[in-house]
C-alpha cells in the first residue's frame, strides 16, 4: 500500500507512465485528482434538488413534546425540542441545506438556559401566553400566539415560562449553513438564569401577531388570492422574514427558486404540492420547499403562513435566480 501524499518523501516519477491507470495511480499518490475522470461531475446545468419537500405536523409534535416534558428535564436538555431533520439518506438536522426547524416545548414554571452562539435564530410562538418569555440580553419579551421573535447571532437569549400552561414553539435557526463555512461558536451563560428584571414588549426584537397580521391583511395583493409583508431582517442578515395572507379557495403557484424556502402555518388550512409531493397543512404544521422546487398551494381556509428563507444570502451573492426570470 503506497503512503498517502502528506507522507511523501519522494516525488512520483510521471516519466516513465505508459497508461491512464498508471497515471491515475500516480495522481491518486500525489494528492491530486483528474479532472477529466470524475465520477461525477462538478458543474451541472441545473441545482441538483438534493434535499426532499416535507412536511411535519403540529398534531403529532403538540404530544410528543408532552411526553418528552414527563421524561426530559431541563437539567438533562438546556433544550426540550424536536428537530425537524429532512427525510434524505443521512441526514439527522438539516431541515433545507442551510437551515433546520424545531419544535420546542418549555413546561410551566420551567427557565431554559441563557446561551449565545453565532448562528442566527428566530422562533414562531404557536401555543403560548402573555407570562411566557423569551430572554434577550436580559430583556424579558413576551411571547404570544403568532409572535415571531429574533435571537440574532451571538446575544444571549434564554426562556422564561412565568405561567401556569405550558408553551410551544417553532425555532428556525442557520445553522447548517454556519456549521458548512465553519464559523461555528457556542457559549453558556456564565449564569444559570439571565437577569430578567426588565420587560421589553415594544422590543425590535419581537413582531407582535397583533399588529402584523393586521398589517399582512391590509396590504395590497401582490397577485389575485395573495398578500404579503416583509418583516425586514432587523439584523438576522442571513434569514428573510416574510407573512403570506392566502384567501379561501385560493390556488396558486411559486415559481422554482434558488432559494430554500421554511413555511410555518399559523392560522389556516389546505394543500400544498411541491415538486411531485403533496400534503394537507394545517395550524402549527412545517413544510419545506428546497431549493429549485416549484410549490403549488391549494387554500381551504383563510391562511397566514410564515415564510423563513436563505433568500439573503443568495442576493448577496447574486445566486438568487427563479426560474423563468431573464439572466442577463
Amino acid at each position: 500500500m503506497n503512503a498517502p501524499y502528506s507522507a511523501r518523501t519522494s516525488a512520483p516519477d510521471f516519466t516513465t507512465v505508459d497508461s491512464l491507470e498508471g497515471l491515475y495511480e500516480l495522481l491518486n499518490d500525489s494528492g491530486m485528482g483528474a479532472g477529466w475522470n470524475k465520477p461525477t461531475p462538478s458543474l451541472y446545468p441545473h441545482p441538483k434538488r438534493e434535499f426532499l419537500p416535507a412536511r411535519w405536523s403540529y398534531a403529532i409534535a403538540k404530544p410528543a413534546l408532552d411526553a418528552a416534558g414527563r421524561l426530559v428535564s431541563t437539567e438533562f436538555a438546556e433544550r426540550r425540542n424536536l428537530i425537524l431533520a429532512n427525510p434524505i439518506p443521512g441526514n439527522t438536522y438539516a431541515t433545507a441545506r442551510t437551515m433546520v426547524a424545531a419544535y420546542q416545548m418549555v413546561k410551566a414554571g420551567e427557565t431554559a438556559r441563557s446561551h449565545r452562539h453565532t448562528p442566527n435564530a428566530l422562533r414562531l410562538a404557536i401555543d403560548s401566553h402573555e407570562q411566557m418569555y423569551t430572554v434577550v440580553q436580559g430583556k424579558k419579551i413576551p411571547m404570544k400566539p403568532g409572535d415571531i421573535l429574533l435571537t440574532p447571532n451571538w446575544l444571549w437569549h434564554g426562556h422564561s415560562n412565568e405561567g401556569d400552561r405550558d408553551a410551544y414553539w417553532i425555532d428556525f435557526l442557520d445553522a447548517p449553513l454556519v456549521q458548512f463555512l465553519d464559523p461555528m461558536f457556542f457559549e453558556h451563560y456564565p449564569a444559570i438564569d439571565q437577569e430578567t428584571a426588565a420587560y421589553d414588549a415594544d422590543s425590535a426584537m419581537r413582531y407582535p401577531y397583533a399588529t402584523t397580521g393586521m398589517a399582512v391583511r391590509a396590504s395590497a395583493p401582490i397577485r389575485p388570492g395573495e398578500r404579503r409583508l416583509e418583516l425586514g431582517a432587523k439584523r438576522l442578515d442571513t434569514i428573510g422574514l416574510y407573512l403570506r395572507h392566502f384567501d379561501a379557495d385560493a390556488v396558486l403557484m411559486d415559481r422554482r427558486c434558488t432559494a430554500n424556502r421554511i413555511y410555518a402555518v399559523i392560522e389556516g388550512s389546505g394543500e400544498i404540492t411541491i415538486a411531485d409531493r403533496s400534503f394537507d397543512w394545517a395550524r402549527g404544521d412545517v413544510l419545506v420547499a428546497p431549493a429549485w422546487n416549484e410549490a403549488r398551494w391549494v387554500v381551504r381556509d383563510e391562511a397566514v403562513v410564515l415564510l423563513v428563507t436563505d433568500a439573503p444570502v443568495l442576493a448577496k451573492l447574486n445566486w438568487l435566480y427563479t426560474d423563468g426570470d431573464i439572466r442577463e
